[in-house]
């Protein structure tokens, strides 16, 4: 069942989404909605043309920070000091960069105005971080999310150059106190670095012990 949103703060129940994870349409992306959908395992998803869509998957794609894999070619990366690495240094270009990034089997993206609007405001309120990868001193690389206690809810990375945003969540795992790192969304890139899906009751459980 799709739930209409109203001016009311109020998510329905994860449980009641569509197989696909539809939970919800409508509402807008305020802080305090954005923070309350994120405490209940909802994030908004949906295109330029669309109206603001909720989802809670039946399963959900998560990485645990001692589980990541680093190959060895990629520890040769990381042990070259090719890159450079900020934190929350340059959140807007980084979402600017995830919103231009061409993604395999997209047309595309989600990230449009309105949602780089309100997730600039999430991280000017300390609630949004990035981590910013550089070469040169050019921004080759990044993600960035949103941080729930000890869960970093993860909503987009990009990558110029081969092994950037790798060594983006790499940083991630082994330098910021986190329980999990939630992607929301299976993709082979992730899985390749230990990423796996668990099931939406087991996410608002860890969820609701560790925020």
């Amino acid at each position: 069942m799709i739930f209409q949103l109203i001016e009311d703060l109020i998510f329905p129940d994860p449980a009641l989404a569509e197989e696909d994870g539809l939970l919800a349409v409508g509402g807008d992306l305020s802080v305090p909605r954005l923070l309350l959908a994120y405490e209940n395992g909802i994030f908004p998803w949906f295109t330029e043309e669309e109206p603001i869509m909720w989802y809670s998957p039946p399963q959900r794609f998560v990485l645990y920070p001692t589980e990541v894999k680093i190959s060895k070619s990629m520890r040769q990366v990381l042990n070259s000091e090719r890159f450079t690495l900020t934190y929350n240094q340059a959140f807007s270009d980084v979402i600017a960069e995830c919103a231009m990034a061409k993604r395999k089997g997209q047309n595309g993206t989600w990230i449009n105005l309105d949602m780089i609007s309100a997730y600039n405001e999430l991280h000017r309120q300390g609630f949004a971080h990035s981590i910013e990868i550089w070469e040169n001193e050019e921004l080759v690389g990044g993600l960035y999310g949103v941080l729930l206690g000890d869960v970093f809810c993860g909503e987009s990375m990009f990558s110029k150059k081969s092994n950037a945003s790798k060594t983006a969540l790499i940083w991630l795992c082994q330098n910021v106190q986190l329980s999990l790192i939630d992607c929301q969304v299976y993709t082979e890139h992730l899985e390749s670095m230990g990423a796996r899906l668990i099931s939406r009751q087991a996410f608002l459980d860890h969820l609701r012990n560790n925020h």
